[in-house]
């Protein structure tokens, strides 16, 4: 029984054969359901199951036992049949979506290298990488110097943005903790994303000590009122440290006054932050860049490029106009297993000490071999492309009875109410508005049931529930745009 036993461990445990031809039956079904299939325009976006009959059919609970190739392979069939088909022209469901197939080769690879972002000697390839991607961005923010990292979402940026500025303002933190601080507030617009308000409650800050700033008609954060409410808190007792304006906000796609909220920043001396996860990607365009001037006298800008640019997920970037290396001295806890400072080669090289993470996907090189293929001048011809489909869209829908916009858009969010025929003409009834609420989510429930796309809705203060598309995946064209309002039309004309 020894002797078996040690015979054993002379053999390894993966076929490495079976596990290649495994992985290559795989791909062609990956290849044909999600990327031939998923992206043709006569599939369907979703194929629409219950919770339970889903469960079901995809019988996922696991066993002592594993399953035979054949059966593992149906496995994978079933996951790429019944998952969204987020790559589909038809899928305007969120702020991402699409494909890029350089992009997508470089996910491939960073998947089968499995490599940790966070040493030299481990990642070498992709810790020059990184330096070199982030330095391309800050440029194009307008900064010759600076630092930055990427971060798993942006959520992660926004917060690593707060706790970067707090840190600078008080470095005893880091040591002492939160109960040696005085009270902190941070403020933002009601239109910014909720990171804001799960930042300072990750952070110790507490939602209450985030106060939200008036916007105009258009959702622009309103710098008299930033100022005004900055004097506020200071009189109350507390500490302004940070302003969290946006670039793109989530709903309407507006962008705040930049330059004029640096300048109130820099009267209160506060770090300026710009959330541009989404609308970041303007930088890359010579007509539209002008939606962010100002941005240059920022902090630090958080900016996915697996939204707008459709780098995938996750590719969102922090970046820091710093030159004191501020991220490693706010994160750093000098692990001496990893972090030796007697290494062969330059140390500074070893990055891992300026994230919160140990582990740290790499993240760097689907953006970069998106922009070696496509250069500077492919992805503004994408952000130009984005912002022609949502004129479009928006010229064909004023041309149509019963599309309604809530206001011409800045970007290339179109929101917009549908009015069945049954409400035109009843708009100042008692019970419309009340009306006008349900259409949306029921056109929502056909449109997924039935599998043709995805649309979002949602209401925002006092507005009743209604659509946001966002129109930037490289795969659509104006043919598209046709379809999606002769789809909503289709699903809601008999409400």
């Amino acid at each position: 029984m020894e002797q078996a036993s040690l015979r054993d461990l002379n053999e390894p445990l993966i076929d490495h054969a079976e596990g290649q031809f495994f992985l290559n039956e795989a791909f062609k079904i990956i290849m044909e359901e999600v990327l031939s299939s998923g992206t043709d325009v006569k599939q369907k976006v979703c194929e629409w199951k219950e919770p339970e009959e889903l469960a079901l059919l995809l019988d996922l609970g696991v066993r002592e036992t594993g399953e035979p190739r054949d059966k593992l392979l149906q496995r994978v069939r079933d996951v790429a049949k019944y998952s969204i088909k987020t790559s589909h022209p038809h899928f305007f469901n969120q702020q991402y979506g699409g494909v890029d197939y350089h992009s997508l080769a470089g996910r491939f690879l960073t998947e089968a290298l499995n490599t940790n972002l966070f040493t030299y000697e481990v990642a070498p390839v992709f810790v020059l990488m990184e330096n070199e991607v982030l330095r391309g961005l800050r440029q194009l923010v307008g900064w010759t110097e600076g630092d930055g990292i990427f971060c798993p979402g942006g959520s992660t940026s926004n917060m690593y943005a707060m706790n970067l500025a707090r840190y600078q303002r008080f470095p005893e933190v880091k040591s002492q903790g939160v109960w040696a601080l005085p009270r902190l507030s941070i403020f933002t617009s009601p239109e910014s994303h909720y990171s804001v308000k799960k930042g300072a409650a990750f952070l110790g800050i507490g939602l209450d000590n985030v106060i939200f700033v008036k916007v105009d008609n258009r959702g622009r954060m309103i710098p008299e009122d930033l100022d005004e409410k900055i004097e506020l808190s200071k009189s109350q007792g507390a500490v302004p440290f940070l302003v969290s304006c946006t670039s793109g906000t989530t709903v309407q796609g507006v962008f705040d006054p930049l330059d004029h909220i640096a300048d109130i920043c820099d009267k209160h001396k506060l770090w300026m932050h710009v959330d541009a996860c989404w609308g970041g990607s303007v930088l890359f365009s010579k007509k539209h860049r002008h939606l962010m001037k100002g941005v240059d006298r920022a902090n630090s800008v958080a900016w996915n490029p697996h939204k707008m640019l459709v780098a995938g997920l996750q590719c969102s970037a922090l970046l820091l106009r710093d030159t004191t290396n501020l991220l490693k001295q706010c994160h750093s806890a000098n692990a001496t297993y990893l972090f030796q400072q007697d290494k062969f080669y330059d140390v500074n090289l070893d990055i891992g000490d300026k994230s919160v993470q140990c582990s740290r996907k790499v993240d760097c090189l689907k953006l970069w071999l998106m922009w070696k293929a496509v250069g500077s001048m492919g992805l503004e011809e994408r952000v130009d492309k984005a912002f022609i489909h949502a004129r479009y869209l928006v010229e064909q829908m004023m041309k149509r009875e019963g599309f309604q916009l809530l206001s011409m858009p800045e970007f290339v969010n179109v929101c917009f109410w549908f009015i069945p025929p049954s409400l035109r003409g009843k708009e100042g009834t008692e019970d419309y508005q009340e009306k006008l609420a349900k259409v949306a989510p029921v056109i929502k429930e056909r449109m997924m049931k039935q599998g043709t796309m995805m649309v979002g809705y949602q209401p925002l203060g006092n507005k009743v529930n209604f659509f946001r598309v966002t129109v930037f995946s490289p795969l659509l064209s104006q043919k598209d745009m046709d379809f999606f309002l002769d789809e909503i039309e289709r699903l809601g004309k008999d409400l």
